[in-house]
């Protein structure tokens, strides 16, 4: 029985998402502070030359279409099956995988993007999901993480709108960056109030030029 947290949540993740499909793929409309998040990585890729990109839980592949639509040549993954399909309607070569097994070859792609997917990772294994999200980055590549912040908790959700609830680990922000330093150089960070209830922590990494610490 393999022993990770993530795997045990797993087969959750993907029956909340796999139901909550249809109602995501009639969802057209995306908030500002999204839209603006979204742009300011755009314009590093393209200040750095980046062409290939890897969207890290695609979702119903709104994002990675706008990539596409940019110019950028994207892949997708994503742990729903439903999800993977409404990606691939949208022209985007997508993957049933997720970040702890994304089965590419070393240094494949000049960036990654994700939103709100490594929010479903636990502590125990976000340095095993960073790890495997740097070894698919060429050196110098750029890896946007954003994920909803919090207190340090970690929970199934109980006033979850999704069935089964999602796990969700709550992050604060100097917590979030030692993970992340870990594995990549930080070119940015900072926080957005998202709402009321929920603020948004965005990152711009690097994979680092020189050898990484691997082990």
């Amino acid at each position: 029985m393999n022993s990770r947290l993530y795997d045990q949540l797993l087969e959750r993740h993907r029956a909340a998402y796999d139901r909550s499909a249809a109602a995501r793929r009639d969802i057209t409309a995306k908030q500002g502070w999204k839209i603006a998040e979204r742009a300011a990585f755009h314009d590093r890729l393209r200040a750095a030359g980046a062409t290939t990109l890897l969207e890290i839980g695609s979702g119903s592949g709104q994002d990675s279409a706008w990539f596409r639509e940019q110019g950028l040549e994207v892949t997708a993954v994503d742990a729903s099956p439903a999800m993977v399909e409404l990606t691939r309607a949208k022209g985007v070569p997508a993957h049933l995988r997720h970040v702890l097994d994304l089965g590419f070859p070393a240094e494949s792609f000049d960036a990654v993007y994700s939103v709100n997917t490594l929010l479903h990772v636990p502590n125990s294994d976000l340095d095993a999901a960073l790890r495997s999200l740097n070894a698919v980055l060429k050196p110098g590549g750029l890896f946007f993480l954003g994920v909803y912040g919090g207190e340090g908790s970690e929970e199934l959700f109980a006033g979850d709108s999704h069935d089964p609830p999602r796990f969700f680990s709550l992050r604060q922000d100097q917590e979030l960056l030692a993970y992340a330093s870990e594995r990549f150089d930080v070119v940015d960070f900072h926080v957005v109030p998202a709402s009321a209830d929920w603020r948004f922590q965005s990152l711009t990494l690097l994979r680092r030029l020189g050898r990484d610490r691997l082990a």
